[in-house]
């Protein structure tokens, strides 16, 4: 979901330094590429990591409160995030959203943008036991789909979400938004694409 069909994770990361701010600190970059794409206890190691914190639930349940707030106004799209769910749809595909976040905030991230109705199921990261780059949300979609796993096609924008998608043995494709390719990656994605048109452009070609 974030980063990969709404224009959101550069919100998070907004609100992410803005706290360590408030802090005192200085989040590097290396902050934003080992926290995307995970929440739960992995999210709450980095948060400890870098924030030098005992316990980081407390700024984890910050950082969704003020993010719900905005999103609660608005929710950007990224540049042919409905084009592609009609394509899926046009070709008789169904689709899941399974995501690192809670399951509360899907559903009001997709209801804010009326694409409910373009989903036949969703899971989110609060469901699951282990998040990305572990595969369990995404193999909990497949299974709420009632398809094989090996029958999907994932999209991912993060390197955890690319690994937690060959974990599940999915055809992976990468469609990056705040952080490069890095080389492990491009042997193990099933393409890798600068945007989501671009990616619609080939699977018009192979479906």
């Amino acid at each position: 979901m974030d980063g990969t069909l709404f224009d959101t994770e550069f919100i998070f990361q907004r609100i992410w330094n803005e706290i360590a701010g408030e802090m005192g600190l200085v989040l590097p970059d290396s902050f934003k590429y080992e926290i995307c794409g995970t929440n739960g206890a992995v999210m709450n190691g980095v948060i400890e990591k870098y924030y030098h914190v005992s316990d980081g639930q407390v700024i984890q349940n910050e950082c969704r409160r003020r993010v719900d707030k905005i999103f609660a106004r608005y929710v950007p799209e990224k540049p042919g995030c409905r084009e592609i769910l009609h394509f899926f749809r046009e070709h008789g595909y169904k689709i899941a959203m399974g995501s690192s976040s809670r399951i509360t905030r899907i559903e009001g991230n997709l209801h804010q943008t009326g694409l409910r109705d373009a989903f036949d199921a969703i899971a989110g990261g609060d469901e699951v036991e282990h998040g990305k780059p572990e595969p369990d949300v995404f193999l909990l979609a497949a299974s709420r789909l009632g398809v094989d796993p090996r029958d999907c096609y994932v999209f991912e924008d993060s390197p955890n979400g690319v690994r937690a998608g060959v974990k599940a043995g999915m055809r992976t494709i990468m469609v990056p938004d705040l952080m490069p390719v890095t080389d492990d990656l491009i042997p193990i994605a099933y393409g890798i694409f600068k945007n989501l048109s671009e990616a619609q452009e080939f699977l018009e070609k192979e479906i």
